[in-house]
This record gives C-alpha cells, sequence and structure tokens, in this order.
C-alpha cells in the first residue's frame, strides 16, 4: 500500500494521508490524531444535518470485519512512524 503523509499543524491533527488503493483510485482525508498522547488514525466520514436537527455521520469505507479494520489502521499507523522518523517536526516559535 502506497501511504503519502503531509504535515497538519493544527491542534490535535498531526498529518493527513491519501492512500493509493490501486489503478488510479486515491483514498482522501485519512487523518493521523494525537489524542491523550496516543496515536490514532481516524477514516473519513460523510456528515449531514438530518431533520430532526441532529448531525449523523456515514462512514465512507466499510470493513468485512472489525479484525480487517483495525489491521488496516495498524498498516496505516506503522507507515505514518517510518515517515515521520524521516521527517521530524520542525516546531517555529515567535518571540
Amino acid at each position: 500500500m502506497k501511504i503519502r503523509f503531509r504535515d497538519v499543524s493544527s491542534g490535535i491533527v498531526e498529518a493527513r494521508a491519501v492512500i493509493d488503493l490501486g489503478n488510479g483510485l486515491f483514498l482522501n482525508e485519512v487523518t493521523i490524531l494525537k489524542k491523550e498522547g496516543e496515536i490514532k488514525v481516524e477514516l473519513p466520514q460523510k456528515s449531514f444535518k438530518g431533520k430532526d436537527g441532529r448531525m449523523h455521520y456515514l462512514n465512507i469505507i466499510s470493513f468485512e470485519n472489525e479484525n480487517k479494520e483495525t489491521l488496516w489502521k495498524l498498516e496505516i499507523k506503522e507507515k505514518y512512524f517510518e515517515w515521520r522518523k524521516a521527517n521530524k517536526k520542525v516546531l517555529v516559535y515567535e518571540g
């Protein structure tokens, strides 16, 4: 699986990824988050406001079972750590 990451420096978002699924098919907006000191992978969702006024969320990508989803997210996380090791985060302070 080929993954391209780009740095994001806003809040808990560490990076965004574009995943090449093959045959010219790409999955955008896979988000790498740092919550409570832990790196997490968040897959893209579609959100809309229903007639009842509440927000509803639909997963863009679905898996055969929870194990496949967990393994896929772990693979993304491993590739992120490899990328981060090669591309250190640069912090800029104004003063």
